[in-house]
């Protein structure tokens, strides 16, 4: 079931609790994608599993000029025959922007709306997609997938803080019965199921948040799990107004939750500690989505049972670097 048959196209991400549960019920088996020749479309098969890989030194610099035999590539520890390799990765690229609009993040706003408008013109080229919706008490998709930046930027200009509903007091974020005011896992779920699972090509979600969840449906694992069955890269620009917590008395730990969702699909935490450096975090991400190496195998494990088989990465002979790849896939079932 898909929430957009239900709901108006421009704000088919608004969602009841019910729709939410039915929907959450229902994982769909992930589908494998073939390597095409750089630039054109990947046909979409069950026997190739892709992998991108970004190769940093431990100072960061990007590590760009390795070969297909500098890599090892492993599934559930057995090593695997890299049949596809690409250094200059030119395959369509579908990306979501997913803009915390709770009250925590009323302080940086501001800034995530300018630097995410100049990274969606320094990434998205013509032949890519993007998509823009905001989370709060309620995911609402404010632009679906468009190439057009005016589209992209008025979407971007629309977000706004929500007073996150009605709490015990005032001041305080609602919880229990009451909803809660940060749906961070349900709009990467719902990101992830009915925007992104039937697209191609490289998929990834930014997410601007400081990582606390309030009031989701669904549980970070099962979150987690339609990102894996999607194939999709997040990274998460960790933004946090702290003293938006202290002041209240609150605790803050979405570190950990962010560091969750994005080590495991192969991309990563860029922490923003002071608003000027927002566009720093934003070009990192660009650099790396042009640094990407990509990597295709056939599984030695042909077995359709649609388990999860964990992945690994390996560059021997470099010495101490760090590598962010995805970490697993589930196969498909058959």
């Amino acid at each position: 079931m898909r929430i957009a048959q239900a709901l108006t196209p421009r704000r088919r991400f608004i969602y009841t609790f019910a729709v939410l549960a039915l929907v959450a019920s229902w994982l769909g088996a992930q589908e494998q994608q073939e390597i095409p020749p750089a630039g054109q479309t990947l046909k979409v098969t069950t026997e190739v599993v892709s992998v991108y890989a970004v190769v940093r030194e431990k100072n960061g610099h990007m590590v760009a000029d390795l070969t297909k035999d500098d890599f090892v590539l492993e599934e559930d520890q057995t090593p695997q025959v890299i049949k596809y390799f690409s250094r200059d990765v030119d395959t369509p690229l579908t990306m979501g922007i997913l803009v915390d609009t709770s009250p925590s993040q009323g302080q940086v706003l501001d800034v995530e709306r300018t630097e995410a408008e100049a990274f969606l013109r320094e990434v998205v080229r013509p032949k890519d997609l993007a998509f823009v919706l905001h989370f709060d008490v309620d995911v609402e998709l404010l632009q679906d997938l468009t190439a057009d930046f005016h589209l992209l930027d008025h979407a971007i200009d629309e977000t706004q803080i929500n007073g996150g509903g009605a709490g015990p007091t005032p001041g305080t974020f609602p919880t229990g019965d009451s909803g809660g005011a940060t749906h961070l896992y349900d709009a990467v779920y719902l990101a992830a199921q009915d925007l992104l699972k039937n697209e191609v090509g490289r998929k990834v979600l930014i997410l601007l948040t400081d990582g606390e969840d309030q009031g989701s449906k669904v549980k970070l694992e099962t979150a987690l799990q339609a990102a894996q069955k999607s194939d999709l890269i997040i990274y998460s620009i960790d933004i946090s107004d702290r003293s938006f917590y202290n002041r209240r008395g609150m605790s803050y730990g979405g570190e950990s939750v962010l560091h969750k969702l994005s080590d495991e699909t192969g991309g990563r935490v860029i922490e923003v500690r002071s608003q000027k450096d927002t566009s720093a975090a934003f070009q990192q991400i660009a650099n790396e989505l042009r640094t990407q190496y990509l990597l295709g195998y056939t599984p030695s494990n042909s077995k359709l049972d649609g388990t999860f088989r964990k992945i690994a990465v390996k560059v021997p002979h470099q010495g101490n670097v760090k590598i962010s790849a995805r970490r697993g896939y589930y196969a498909p079932l058959g």
